[in-house]
């Protein structure tokens, strides 16, 4: 049941970006795959009806947007919000794990002894995210109050939201898995954040 006066959050992560090598996408604008079109269909379903459409301002977020819009979805304008932007991880954007760990990056030993907390070189740290993503959902919480708010984000986004909704450690937050095309909802309440749901694929 919805509490009067709540406005409430789908936060859906985009479309799956093929990366065959497991290359760190981050702040990289890149396409993302929309080829599942009844996954689209689903999500159209159980998403709300003229909600307020929010998009971290890269095209992989435009085109889920538009995915869904082809399945018969009406969506306004999207407000776009870059501080709901996937974590910069600097000059590591564009490389994958193991070629960083074939290179001996001096600094990847230190961020996998804090992956929450450390600074990518040149970008920001998870924990950083956090500050940002919750000062952009607070201003559009109160600027939108008691809409429905559809967000297509960012896995980071999603954790850097929970992080916030559940005020937990930047860590913990690290550990919530969000699949591609997957809804998390959360709403703010008078009595503050509820949690609806996590990381879920409705069309499965």
């Amino acid at each position: 049941m919805t509490s009067i006066g709540s406005t409430r959050w789908w936060l859906l992560r985009h479309a799956p970006v093929p990366c065959p090598h497991g290359r760190i996408t981050g702040r990289l604008d890149v396409s993302c795959d929309i080829s599942e079109v009844e996954a689209f269909q689903g999500l159209a379903r159980v998403l709300p009806v003229n909600p307020v459409l929010v998009e971290s301002g890269l095209i992989r977020c435009r085109q889920t947007a538009g995915a869904l819009e082809s399945v018969g979805m009406l969506l306004p304008p999207p407000i776009v919000e870059p501080d709901l932007a996937e974590q910069d991880f600097g000059r590591w954007q564009g490389r994958s794990w193991l070629d960083l760990e074939t290179a001996k990056d001096p600094d990847l030993a230190a961020f996998w002894g804090d992956p929450a907390g450390t600074t990518p070189p040149g970008g920001e740290s998870f924990a950083s995210m956090i500050e940002r993503v919750a000062a952009a959902m607070e201003n559009l919480t109160a600027a939108q109050a008691g809409r429905d708010i559809l967000a297509i984000v960012h896995a980071g986004t999603v954790r850097a939201a929970l992080a916030t909704a559940l005020d937990i450690t930047p860590a913990q937050a690290l550990r919530f898995a969000v699949q591609p095309l997957s809804l998390t909802r959360i709403d703010a309440t008078s009595e503050g954040w509820r949690i609806e749901m996590v990381n879920a694929l409705p069309y499965s």
